[in-house]
Order: C-alpha cells, then sequence, then structure tokens
C-alpha cells in the first residue's frame, strides 16, 4: 500500500425535501497535498435525539491527481456515532477508478483538527 495525505475543504448544501425522515445534503470537496482535485457527492444521515445515536451514509467521485496519475474514483462512507463511541468507514469503490486510476482500490481516513479536515489515502494501483 502506498500513502497519500493532505488536507480538503468541504462544502456541505442541504438537498432534503420538506418533511423528509432522513436529511441529505450535497458534498463538495477540494483535496490538496498528494491528491490534487474535487469530489461530488450525497449524504444521507439520520440520529436519534434522545440517545445522540447517529448514521450517515455518502457516495462521492474523485477526480484529480495521485501520485502523477490523472483520472477518478468513487468513495463509499458510512459513519456511526454514539455517546459511547464513534467508526467511520471510507473504501475506494473497487473497480471504479479511471484513466490512470483504473484498478485503485484502499481506503481513506478523515481527521478533523482545529475546524480543519485532513485525509490520509493508504491505496493500491495495479502495475503498469
Amino acid at each position: 500500500m502506498t500513502q497519500a495525505k493532505g488536507e480538503f475543504e468541504v462544502d456541505l448544501k442541504p438537498v432534503s425535501a420538506e418533511g423528509e425522515a432522513q436529511s441529505r445534503m450535497s458534498i463538495g470537496k477540494t483535496f490538496t497535498g498528494d491528491l490534487t482535485g474535487t469530489s461530488a457527492g450525497q449524504m444521507m444521515m439520520d440520529g436519534v435525539e434522545a440517545n445522540g445515536a447517529r448514521v450517515y451514509v455518502a457516495i462521492e467521485t474523485v477526480i484529480g491527481t495521485l501520485a502523477g496519475k490523472d483520472g477518478s474514483f468513487i468513495l463509499a462512507h458510512r459513519g456511526t456515532m454514539s455517546p459511547a463511541e464513534q467508526e467511520l468507514s471510507v473504501i475506494v469503490v473497487p473497480d471504479s477508478g479511471t484513466d490512470a486510476l483504473a484498478g485503485i482500490t484502499g481506503t481513506l481516513d478523515i481527521d478533523v483538527v482545529d475546524g480543519k479536515h485532513f485525509y490520509t489515502l493508504d491505496y493500491s494501483l495495479p502495475a503498469n
């Protein structure tokens, strides 16, 4: 596995219909660092106010340059939170890579520090 690190800015906008049970948001990100580019996608979330349980899922398509290779790939997110713990899983969707990123596999970790978003992408690309 190869590791790419950097920062990203995120723009979330509500897209839920009035009265919709779950909340939906559009996602737009700009990546800097070892991965440069943008992404677009959607997030759906829900929760239980009484006990603090929360869940979100999201799908986003990243278009950019990674290790000098141009292309795109899809990320799938699943996050859960409770007062006791939180868990986040973000994977590169198998076979979603295009152009020079075809065949990419991996996982992405997100850290938020002092309001800034940082990523660590552990990935593999097939040898060409």
